[in-house]
């Protein structure tokens, strides 16, 4: 798995506490970066980071994580872990997609899909999952070639739309698969009345090597949507990204230049690695 492309997820304080919990509910899963303001954490292979960004912002449905379960033990222990303390926005059992499936919010807010299943060879367990509603309801599909024609190594690998009688507009996304450089997402319009948007409560960052991928990335992702501060932005769909390089880590790792990049960082918008490595 490459892990370049990773959900952020925002907290008010309690960062390590939910990576902790999340590392308990899924095998093979470590805690890989520990510090006041982040969390990283690896559960099943994927890449996941906590901020403790304080109470500007939440986590919602908007953008969950979907899990696929091998077997009826694993999906049912992993429904029970998750559930205790949260709520079941569709309770775990037979739907006309799946023989099992769940859709549960968990105590720390966030969401997650459960699907039982085999892996397709090569497949990711644990995958980054779009709904597209309100205001963004039907431009799922569009989304899904905006963001393909961005990254590397991208594929569509499947769409499936609503036809005609379907209760549903026709064209609009039941259910899409594709990859941005070869990290699997998944996306879906959702129809009716939801309260909640995307926002930075939860985000996808993207790691770079070089300055020529940050300005890259950084203005195609901006092209209708807005620049926000600290290398994040808003695309042209609502979606907040992190556009950081990759070394930010280690410069972040030394107490006395931690303090130095964090005051560079403040003053930036898009972020520059030349500005932070002589920080």
């Amino acid at each position: 798995m490459n892990n370049n492309i990773f959900p952020c997820l925002w907290f008010d304080g309690n960062a390590k506490e939910a990576a902790n919990f999340y590392c308990t509910v899924f095998s093979n899963s470590k805690m890989t970066t520990d510090t006041p303001m982040v969390v990283q954490f690896e559960i099943e292979g994927k890449k996941v980071m906590g901020l403790n960004g304080g109470p500007m912002f939440t986590i919602n449905p908007s953008i969950s994580l979907f899990v696929h379960c091998a077997t009826n033990e694993e999906i049912e222990t992993i429904y029970t872990k998750l559930f205790e303390g949260g709520k079941a926005m569709m309770l775990l059992g037979a739907y006309p997609w799946s023989e099992k499936y769940a859709w549960v919010v968990d105590k720390f807010g966030m969401t997650w899909r459960l699907i039982l299943g085999q892996l397709p060879e090569g497949g990711q367990k644990i995958i980054s999952s779009f709904l597209f509603v309100g205001e963004q309801y039907g431009k799922a599909h569009d989304a899904i070639k905006h963001y393909t024609s961005i990254f590397p190594a991208s594929t569509i690998y499947n769409v499936e739309t609503y036809k005609a009688g379907e209760g549903q507009p026709e064209g609009t996304l039941k259910f899409g698969h594709f990859a941005l450089n070869n990290e699997i997402f998944a996306a879906m319009d959702g129809p009716g009345q939801h309260d909640f948007k995307f926002s930075e409560g939860v985000s996808l960052t993207v790691e770079c090597d070089t300055q020529e991928e940050i300005d890259n990335y950084w203005t195609k992702l901006t092209e209708g949507g807005e620049e926000s501060r600290c290398g994040w932005l808003k695309d042209r769909f609502g979606v907040s990204w992190q556009i950081v390089p990759k070394v930010l880590g280690s410069l972040m790792a030394e107490p006395a230049k931690a303090q130095r990049v964090m005051v560079e960082v403040m003053k930036m918008k898009k972020l520059d690695i030349e500005t932070l490595a002589n920080a």
